[in-house]
């Protein structure tokens, strides 16, 4: 092997965009992420969580609640008020439709994938038709102050909560059959309680996730308080719940979380009762979104991080599928190196930077750390117009011609490096 230098570069200021949502296909076979900054990444658990899809982001596209129906059809809704459908193959948002009630705070399919239910922010609760090729209008349901609609499995409950935390259950008819005041079921109220999350098991039971960090289990049809856990002094942000509705996952501000799973009170008995079993601590920083699939813990977190936690108790035996896996950095190509003009491409969701690297006369032993003789320079910072977010990148290896595409424009630049000075020309 020849003699080379390794070029420690530190300063590409890269800032992952943290995980604002997650939605598991409901055959299990996917994992649809959204980030902070729009985008849109879809993972295959049966390729071990290869990341085979990215959408990129655009600045009036904010992504709150992501939904996969009828099939492979994923659609997503955010602070924009629109709805808005993939197209899986192009990479690209479809079509979009408009909520009608402000920017949008959740979004989830009935059993069969034929209704959304969306929650905005003027408090109502709507139902749209999924048809071939988009989406209609169906009905609006009860309004109410600061809600988000959430909707399980089946068919006819819904269920809605917010801000001043009254979980309310309207039935077909679009009607408040039910409403909770969280804050009276606790002896001192300092502060007002939001549910940042609601979950609604087939059995008819209610669970809440609130500012309090409490998960709570309530009897929908009765309005009571059926079992309060208080899994951490801070919010619980989010939850998800299994299949078989046996364990729930809970997300939290502090960077934990918590398993909660039904087991029987005496060994063999019927009776059964949710118990916090194990905590995680993989994040740094909130938990925004945790998904529940039926092999493993999914969460996601401000810090950027997708983990992945495999249940040991689901897997027949040891092996690649039982690691933990933590996606921190991009699986995309951000960096692109001119060998021959010893330049390098830095992409950012909205800019490019173009670096020379630094250069040395030294020499020494292996492992040395060589004194340069020229900083690394910053040459070019390059901007992106419009909205679009640059979805790849990418510098000729000689340096002189610089690209980049977004999801539906390609620019090409001529560079010219004449000794210290630069120059770029649009082609």
């Amino acid at each position: 092997m020849g003699e080379f230098a390794v070029h420690r570069v530190r300063f590409f200021g890269l800032v992952p965009a943290g995980v604002r949502c997650l939605a598991c296909h409901p055959r299990g076979a996917r994992l649809a992420l959204a980030r902070t900054d729009g985008a849109v990444e879809v993972y295959n658990f049966a390729a071990n969580y290869y990341q085979e899809k990215v959408i990129p982001g655009h600045e009036g596209r904010s992504v709150e609640s992501l939904c996969w129906v009828a099939g492979d059809r994923l659609f997503g809704a955010g602070l924009s008020g629109d709805i808005t459908e993939y197209d899986l193959s192009r990479l690209s948002a479809a079509r979009g439709t408009d909520g009608g009630g402000g920017p949008i705070w959740s979004m989830a399919a009935n059993s069969t994938g034929t209704q959304l239910a969306i929650g905005c922010e003027d408090g109502s609760v709507k139902i749209f038709q999924v048809v071939p090729g988009g989406i209609q209008f169906e009905r609006n349901l009860d309004r109410r102050k600061g809600g988000s609609g959430q909707r399980h499995r089946p068919s006819p409950p819904l269920c809605s909560g917010g801000s001043p935390a009254t979980p309310s259950c309207p039935p077909r008819a679009g009607q408040t059959v039910q409403r909770i005041m969280v804050n009276y079921h606790m002896e001192k109220t300092r502060r007002e309680c939001v549910v940042w999350a609601i979950a609604l098991l087939s059995r008819g039971t209610v669970v809440t996730a609130d500012s309090y960090g409490r998960v709570q289990f309530w009897d929908w049809q009765q309005g009571t308080l059926a079992e309060s856990h208080t899994v951490s002094t801070s919010a619980a942000l989010s939850l998800a719940v299994s299949e078989r509705e046996d364990s729930i996952v809970v997300g939290t501000s502090t960077g934990a979380t918590y398993q909660l799973q039904l087991l029987p009170v005496k060994l063999g008995g019927s009776e059964k009762r949710w118990v916090r079993t194990k905590p995680f601590q993989h994040h740094s920083h909130d938990v925004r979104a945790v998904a529940h699939s039926p092999t493993a813990l999914i969460s996601g977190g401000l810090d950027a991080q997708l983990v992945i936690r495999p249940l040991m108790e689901k897997v027949q035996k040891k092996g690649y599928d039982t690691a933990l896996r933590k996606f921190t950095f991009p699986h995309r190509r951000l960096v692109s190196c001119a060998r021959k003009a010893r330049l390098l491409l830095f992409q950012f969701s909205q800019h490019l930077e173009l670096w020379r690297l630094g250069s040395t006369k030294e020499s020494g032993k292996d492992g040395e750390v060589l004194p340069l003789c020229r900083m690394p320079e910053h040459l070019v910072q390059l901007k992106s117009k419009g909205p679009e977010h640059i979805y790849c990148s990418s510098v000729s290896p000689c340096g002189t011609w610089l690209g980049y595409s977004t999801a539906s424009r390609f620019h090409l630049y001529r560079v010219r490096c004449d000794g210290d000075s630069v120059s770029l020309r649009k082609v």
